[in-house]
C-alpha cells in the first residue's frame, strides 16, 4: 500500500517552503486560521491527483511572485512491484530512510525504494507533472507516471460536496470497489428513447397552442415539419451514461440526499473498503457536519486506533473533539518561522498527552497561559470578563487559551509550558510563589521565549488578594466565602490558621473599626487556601471573585500586584 513519505512544497500560496515527513497513518494538521493547512491538502491533491489540467492563477504563487516557480514534490514509499518496474521507472527510483526521513537519490539495500512525483507551474500557468530524481534533471521531456498508475494512486478527497462518489462516475469510489460494471448500454439507450416518446405524449396537450402556431408558420414558409410539430426531449440535450447510475435506499431515495455528515461517513467507509493501491485520503475540516459521536466514528473508520494503519489520511481540524480522539503521534502543529513552514509533531510525552485530553482547546490557540492551578485560570478569566464589560477586547479575540498544570511540584508548571514552547506556541507560566521552583528551570523557560509571572514574597494567589486589596474588597471576599462554603467553615479555618487567637467575628470587628491589619490579612489568606477546602479553589469560584470583586477594586489594589497582571495581559494581547 503506497504511502507518502515526504512532502515538499515551494512557492505555493502562503507556503514559501515546507519539507515534511508525515506519518504512515493519520496526519492531523492543526494551527491558527490561514496558517496553510488546507494549502498542504491542495498541494497533495494537485500533485498526485488524476487530472490533466489545473485551474491555476497568479494568486496561487507565493506573494504573487510568478518569477518563482511553484514546485510540489511527493516522495512515495511502500511501492508495489508495478511502480518498481526497472524498464520504465528505473532511472527515477530513489531511496528513503525511514529512521531519519531523508531522501537519497540512489536506492540501496538499507533504504526503502521510493519514487518522487513532481508538479511544476511556471509563469505561463501550465502545470507539468513529472517524475523527479537528481540523475534525470536534464531529461527533456520529463517522464511522468503512467496514466493508469496515476489513476490508481490518486488520493480520495472528502469535501463538503462529495456526492459524486455515490454514483458510478469516472473516478468515483464505487468504481474502485471492484471491476464490476453494469452492462447497461442497450438499457440506457432504450430508456432514453422511451423517455423522449413518453414526454412527447404528455407534453403535446399542454403545448397545443404553441405547437399549432409553429406548424402553421412552418407551412406558410415552406419549412418541412411533417403533419405537425411535436415536443420531444432533445436527444443531444438528454443522454444517459454510467454517471446516471447512482445509489438509492430501499425506498428509492437517492443517497446523495443524505446529510453532509452521513455522506462523509459512508464515503470514508467506502474508500477504506476500496483501499488497495490508492490508500491516501484528504479531509479538510473533518468535523464539518458531524456530531461528536459521529466524528469519532469517522476517525475510527480512518484507522485512528489501528496498527498498522489501513489508510494514510491527511486531515485538518479546529475541533477539540478530534484532538481528544487522536494521539500526539497523529497531530502536527503547522508553524511559519523564518520564511519557512514546519509541521511539528506534537508527540506522546505524558505531559503533552494529558494536556491533549484535558485542554485540547489550547492546541488550537495562538497563545497558551499555563497556570499552576485552577485559581489562576479563574482569576485571569474573571478579570478578562470584567474588562470586556468595560469595552476592552477579550483575550479570546487574541487567540488565548489556558492550561491547568494541576499544582504539585513547583517545576510542574514549567514542564507543561515547555512542551507548548517546543511546538511554537507563545507561552506564559503563571505560578504561586509559596513553593520555589528550580532556578535553572525558570531561566531555561524564559531564555526559550516563555513569559513568567509569579506572585511576590512567597505568596500564593489568595495571600496576594487578601494582602493587596482595600478593606471594602476584603469585606466582599469574606462575604463571598460565606456564600460558597458550609456554615461555620470560614470561622473554623480562621481559628485553625491563627491557632485559636482569631475568629471570624473578631476579624470582621477589627476590619470595621480599624481596617484589616497585616496580621489579619495574612491569616485570612492562609485560611482561604486550606488544602482541599479552599474558599475559592476552582475556576468558576475564582472567576466570580475576579469579575465581581478584584476587577471593581483593581485600581485601588497594591500596584506591585496589579503590575504583574497588567504585564501578563499586555503580553497576551501582543500576539
Amino acid at each position: 500500500m503506497v504511502r507518502i513519505r515526504k512532502v515538499e512544497i515551494h512557492n505555493f500560496r502562503s507556503i514559501r517552503s515546507l519539507s515534511w515527513a508525515p506519518s504512515a497513518g493519520i496526519n492531523c494538521l492543526i494551527g491558527p486560521g490561514d496558517s496553510g493547512k488546507s494549502t498542504i491538502l491542495d498541494a497533495i491533491d494537485y500533485c498526485l491527483g488524476a487530472r490533466r489540467n489545473l485551474n491555476i492563477s497568479d494568486t496561487d504563487f507565493f506573494n504573487l511572485d510568478v518569477t518563482q516557480d511553484i514546485v510540489i514534490r511527493l516522495t512515495l514509499g511502500s511501492l508495489p512491484d508495478s511502480l518498481k518496474n526497472l524498464e520504465y521507472y528505473g532511472p527515477y527510483l530513489r531511496g528513503f530512510d525511514l529512521s531519519t526521513g531523508k531522501v537519497e537519490d540512489e536506492p540501496r539495500r538499507t533504504l526503502e525504494t521510493a519514487l518522487t512525483v513532481q508538479l511544476t507551474v511556471k509563469s505561463d500557468l501550465e502545470p507539468v507533472w513529472s517524475l523527479y530524481s537528481d540523475r534525470t534533471t536534464g531529461e527533456d521531456p520529463a517522464r511522468a507516471l503512467r496514466w493508469t498508475d496515476r489513476v490508481a494512486l490518486a488520493p480520495a478527497r472528502l469535501g463538503q460536496h462529495s456526492n459524486a462518489n455515490l454514483s458510478w462516475t469516472k473516478g468515483s469510489v464505487l468504481n474502485r470497489l471492484s471491476d464490476e460494471r453494469a452492462d447497461v448500454g442497450l438499457e440506457l439507450v432504450q430508456a432514453a428513447r422511451d423517455a423522449r416518446t413518453g414526454f412527447g405524449a404528455r407534453a403535446a396537450p399542454q403545448l397545443a397552442n404553441t405547437l399549432k402556431t409553429v406548424t402553421d408558420t412552418a407551412r406558410s414558409l415552406g419549412v418541412p415539419v411533417g403533419t405537425a410539430a411535436t415536443a420531444l426531449l432533445d436527444a443531444h440535450a438528454v443522454s444517459f451514461g454510467e454517471g446516471a447510475i447512482s445509489l438509492h435506499d430501499e425506498t428509492g431515495i437517492p443517497l446523495r440526499n443524505l446529510g453532509t455528515g452521513s455522506s462523509r461517513l459512508l464515503i470514508a467507509g467506502l474508500h477504506r473498503a476500496a483501499a488497495a493501491l490508492a490508500t491516501v485520503i484528504l479531509v479538510d475540516e473533518i468535523e464539518y457536519g458531524l456530531e461528536p459521536h459521529r466524528l469519532t466514528r469517522l476517525l475510527n473508520s480512518l484507522g485512528s486506533k489501528e496498527a498498522p494503519p489501513p489508510l494514510q489520511a491527511f486531515i485538518t481540524t479546529h475541533s477539540p473533539v478530534t484532538l481528544r480522539e487522536l494521539a500526539g503521534s497523529q497531530l502536527f502543529v503547522l508553524r511559519s518561522e523564518g520564511g519557512a513552514h514546519q509541521a511539528r509533531l506534537v508527540g506522546t510525552d505524558d505531559d503533552v498527552q494529558g494536556a491533549i485530553r484535558l485542554y485540547p482547546e489550547a492546541f488550537l490557540a495562538r497563545t497558551v497561559i499555563v497556570c499552576e492551578g485552577a485559581s489562576e485560570i479563574g482569576l485571569i478569566r474573571g478579570l478578562d470578563d470584567f474588562w470586556v464589560q468595560n469595552a476592552s477586547p477579550s483575550l479570546q479575540s487574541f487567540g488565548v487559551s489556558y492550561v491547568d498544570a494541576g499544582g504539585g511540584d513547583a517545576d510542574r508548571c514549567f514542564q507543561k509550558a515547555k512542551a507548548f514552547l517546543k511546538l511554537g506556541y507563545r507561552v506564559a507560566a503563571v505560578q504561586d510563589n509559596d513553593k520555589t521552583p528550580t532556578v535553572a528551570v525558570v531561566e531555561e523557560f524564559k531564555a526559550s521565549g516563555g513569559f513568567h509571572v509569579a506572585w511576590r514574597d512567597g505568596k500564593a494567589l489568595e495571600d496576594e488578594l487578601f494582602t493587596c486589596l482595600p478593606d471594602d474588597a476584603i469585606d466582599a471576599l469574606i462575604e463571598r466565602a460565606l456564600e460558597l462554603t458550609e456554615d461555620g467553615k470560614v470561622d473554623q479555618h480562621i481559628k485553625t490558621r491563627s491557632n485559636g487567637e482569631l475568629d471570624l467575628e473578631t476579624v470582621k470587628l477589627e476590619g470595621d473599626l480599624l481596617g484589616y491589619m497585616s496580621e489579619a490579612r495574612k491569616i485570612l489568606g492562609e485560611a482561604s487556601r486550606i488544602r482541599k477546602a479552599g474558599w475559592f479553589k476552582s475556576i468558576s469560584k475564582m472567576e466570580g471573585v475576579a469579575r465581581d470583586i478584584v476587577g471593581p477594586y483593581y485600581t485601588r489594589a497594591d500596584a506591585g500586584f496589579t503590575k504583574q497582571l497588567d504585564d501578563l495581559f499586555k503580553w497576551a494581547c501582543y500576539a
